[in-house]
């Protein structure tokens, strides 16, 4: 069912998006007899690599001892399409028109010595005999320091190299580049990992570029000066020299693609949520300065390493549209089934094409052949990347590598078609080819020909197209793409896929007309709208997103109305972040009486919830005075004006509040809401205590709320009160609020009533409490309170309510260990709490 448009009280109430999401917990049956077992569990969480750090079972680096490991999905099969000494670590590849794969590789990695020459290289590798093995090898450039990413297109090919975009080419046809062009410069430099890299060219014509969260990249176009801080995808178009965002966050995202509508995907090598769904403006995690982010469609997945969409005839039917990435650290390669999920999509992992325990496997790449087969480039190495182990271990492998062919039994592969140098009418019969590599590439050699040359035959191509055929819809979107790749506007033939009876191609359409707004001028603008009513939840999001680029308080306007029909999450932040990005035209116009949204008052209060101005205060409170609206209205509404207020606002907010919720207790409730949405800015009311002390009064039946919100704006007078509660009530879920408030609040006086708590309190429950809360305070007392309660513990105590807090601080599982040694805990305590610890990092443990 579609999820409802979230109040203004729950969206202000929600947690933290940037928190991380719950994760299920791993099994641990293995019996414990001492607490030496706790000790060695909480440990392995003090480091994050113990496991490369003590590695000493260096496998053979033979090829074919490698290969023999593998266990491979039923009805395929692996070979050895080239390894070492004809290659040696491979960081990224891509396959170019005639068939030939390019690789980046770097021997160097992760570090160069002082006074070492650069000798990382460009090499390209040919199957010209058809027999799944490589038997011709080139080193097309060498000299290079960590090349990241490779692109083979215009003449040569693009090489994502430390802090520039070069194009290397081979003007004198020898197989080796005598030119070197900088194209781009400015990327930053802070992470040999995290530089530029996963060069991929979209089907619009445009090359797609990542870089990860330690960089900071400030790039002068001639356009000005484009900037990227901490990670995202880039979008550059290498003939205008246009370059700009396409998202923002991840870790490292060594993954991106493009699906058979168009529709962006990314991995994320360092992080832990599967495939990633990519839209216009979308930001993920780490992004600096972000206020909310947006989530993968795996959560609690591990990390993942390059991106490939299976298609073609060579592959089963059930396999076309699966995405395949790599989980390096587990020496396996991934497979995922992405289905629509209204505006975005979900995700399920099927069984691993290949896994093994052979730990040198590295699989960090994945493409789609020219024979319709799975290529893996493996970095092949026992230990992977730099943050964990020593830039000099001499256990780092610098000359092995390998790339993997992976093929479906008992079907035939393909025979690659001539693209290089094809007439236009058969490159143009290409898109319509199952093969998606085909198609991109028959489209990067029409766009190398001209507008001139091409444009002829792709308008006669195009009339001749039949509605009547299957494809129909989705041949008039590669149509779109070759003009978007020739840089040519077809408004006519735009406006035509727009109307399309497909959802996704009416999606696509709204991706190029936002390239072709100029051309389009008002109907560009009635596209969006039109789009943000449309019946499928996707291309309502392009829409909403295409309004963004309009930049005037009427697309802001238009944009409320997708909350008109279902909401989900993609749609939320669509929204959300497109009424940011226009609040600097649509407040102005607001606050001086010329912007109303239609008279909708959800709109309305929608789109104030959205932006960080106090000069929206004005007109909440102008909403929130309106008698003829409901007062679950007028209420939310006051809530959205508390979250933008000062104290001295916060004074006036409450004031009305009175007059609209004259119920004390309900009060409380929305003052709550209130406070949870004002306790990070640390602002709280100069009025407004004296409800909160009457309710804490009432000792015999106290409120939950006014514990909270004592708590969260830390109101040093109902200390005593709160104390009292935690002393005499009789229901621990009450103890516990009481105690949060006290560990919120945290002056000396709190700090008092905290220790009287500790020398009287005896119930396990609530022991735990105090221990969890106590981190707030003081991790000295934390550790000593915890280590107490883990010798006292008995089988049915709550130890993970205690233990998980103490091992969530930076410093916990090491002081924690220290105060254990020596101890003797029951044999069923240490076995759950060594299940605690291995859950709170099980990405470490």
């Amino acid at each position: 069912m579609p999820r409802p448009t979230p109040s203004s009280r729950e969206f202000l109430s929600a947690q933290d998006p940037r928190s991380s999401r719950t994760r299920s917990r791993p099994r641990w049956t293995r019996a414990v007899q001492s607490t030496a077992w706790l000790a060695i569990g909480v440990f392995c969480l003090a480091g994050q690599a113990s496991a490369q750090r003590n590695l000493s079972n260096i496998p053979s680096p033979d090829a074919e001892e490698e290969r023999a490991s593998f266990q491979v999905v039923e009805g395929f099969d692996v070979n050895l399409f080239v390894g070492d000494p004809a290659i040696a670590k491979p960081i990224h590849m891509n396959f170019d028109a005639d068939g030939r794969l390019w690789i980046a590789s770097s021997e160097v990695y992760p570090h160069i010595k002082p006074g070492e020459p650069a000798t990382d290289k460009i090499l390209v590798v040919e199957d010209t005999d058809g027999d799944g093995v490589v038997d011709k090898s080139t080193v097309f450039a060498e000299g290079l320091l960590i090349p990241t990413g490779i692109a083979p297109g215009d003449g040569g090919c693009y090489v994502a190299n430390s802090t520039e975009l070069i194009h290397l080419a081979d003007t004198d046809g020898d197989g080796k580049a005598d030119q070197r062009r900088v194209i781009l410069s400015g990327f930053g430099t802070e992470d040999t990992h995290h530089l530029l890299h996963s060069l991929r060219w979209g089907p619009d014509g445009c090359l797609y570029m990542n870089q990860s969260i330690y960089i900071h990249s400030h790039i002068e176009t001639p356009y000005g000066v484009r900037r990227m801080n901490g990670g995202g995808i880039w979008r550059f178009r290498p003939e205008t020299m246009e370059l700009e965002v396409v998202c923002l966050g991840f870790v490292n995202p060594w993954g991106h693609h493009f699906d058979y509508w168009g529709q962006s995907f990314a991995t994320d090598g360092a992080y832990g949520e599967g495939i990633n769904y990519v839209f216009p403006g979308s930001v993920f995690v780490t992004s600096p300065g972000a206020t909310r982010i947006m989530h993968g469609l795996n959560p609690g997945s591990p990390k993942h390493c390059g991106l490939e969409i299976l298609s073609g005839r060579h592959l089963p039917d059930s396999w076309r549209g699966s995405m395949v990435t790599n989980d390096f650290r587990a020496n396996r390669v991934c497979r995922f089934v992405v289905t629509d999920d209204r505006s975005a999509y979900q995700s399920r992992q099927e069984t691993e094409l290949i896994r093994t325990n052979h730990v040198a496997f590295r699989p960090i790449d994945a493409k789609m052949g020219p024979d319709g087969a799975i290529y893996i480039a493996d970095w092949y190495n026992p230990i992977i990347q730099h943050g964990e182990v020593d830039f000099r271990d001499d256990r780092r492998d610098h000359v092995h590598g390998r790339i993997w062919r992976i093929t479906a039994q008992g079907r035939e592969t393909l025979k690659h078609p001539v693209i290089t140098g094809a007439p236009i009418e058969e490159l143009l019969e290409l898109l319509r080819v199952p093969e998606d590599w085909v198609r991109l590439h028959a489209k990067l050699e029409l766009k190398s020909r001209g507008a001139v040359e091409v444009v002829p035959a792709l308008q006669a191509w195009i009339a001749a197209l039949d509605p009547a055929d299957s494809q129909f819809e989705h041949d008039r979107v590669e149509a779109l793409w070759v003009y978007q790749n020739l840089n040519l506007p077809n408004t006519d033939l735009l406006m035509a896929v727009a109307a399309s009876p497909v959802g996704e191609a009416r999606a696509a359409a709204i991706r190029v007309a936002v390239d072709w707004r100029d051309a389009l001028a008002d109907r560009g603008a009635a596209l969006f709208e039109k789009a943000v009513g449309d019946e499928h939840p996707r291309v309502r999001l392009e829409g909403v997103r295409a309004l963004s680029t309009l930049g005037s308080a009427r697309a802001a306007e238009q944009a409320t109305r997708v909350l008109d029909a279902p909401m989900d999450d993609f749609l939320d932040f669509a929204l959300w972040k497109t009424l940011r990005e226009l609040s600097g035209v649509w407040v102005p116009e607001l606050l001086e009486g010329r912007l109303h949204f239609g008279g909708n008052v959800d709109h309305l209060t929608y789109a104030l919830k959205a932006v960080d101005a106090p000069a929206v205060m004005e007109p909440l409170l102008k909403i929130a005075a309106d008698e003829s609206l409901p007062q679950e209205t007028r209420a939310n509404v006051l809530v959205l004006a508390a979250s933008q207020a000062d104290g001295a606002g916060l004074d006036q907010v409450l004031a009305l509040l009175g007059q609209v919720v004259p119920d004390s207790r309900q009060q409380l409730d929305w003052i709550e809401t209130m406070a949870r949405s004002t306790s990070q800015r640390r602002v709280a009311p100069a009025s407004g205590s004296d409800l909160v002390l009457a309710a804490l009064a009432n000792t015999n039946e106290p409120s939950t709320a006014a514990l909270r919100i004592a708590g969260l704006w830390q109101l040093g007078a109902a200390v005593p009160a709160i104390g009292e509660i935690a002393r005499t009530t009789d229901d621990d879920a009450v103890f516990e609020e009481a105690v949060v408030a006290l560990a919120r609040i945290a002056t000396d006086e709190a700090r008092g009533q905290w220790n009287q708590l500790v020398a009287t309190t005896s119930s396990p429950i609530r022991r735990a409490v105090l221990v969890g809360e106590s981190t707030r305070l003081d991790l000295v007392q934390a550790i000593e309170l915890c280590d107490k309660f883990l010798v006292d513990a008995k089988e049915d105590w709550p130890v993970d309510r205690a233990l998980a807090p103490v091992l969530a601080q930076q410093e916990g599982p090491q002081r924690l260990t220290a105060a254990l040694e020596g101890e003797r805990l029951q044999p069923d305590v240490a076995r759950l709490a060594i299940r605690v610890a291995r859950a709170a990092r099980p990405d470490e443990a």
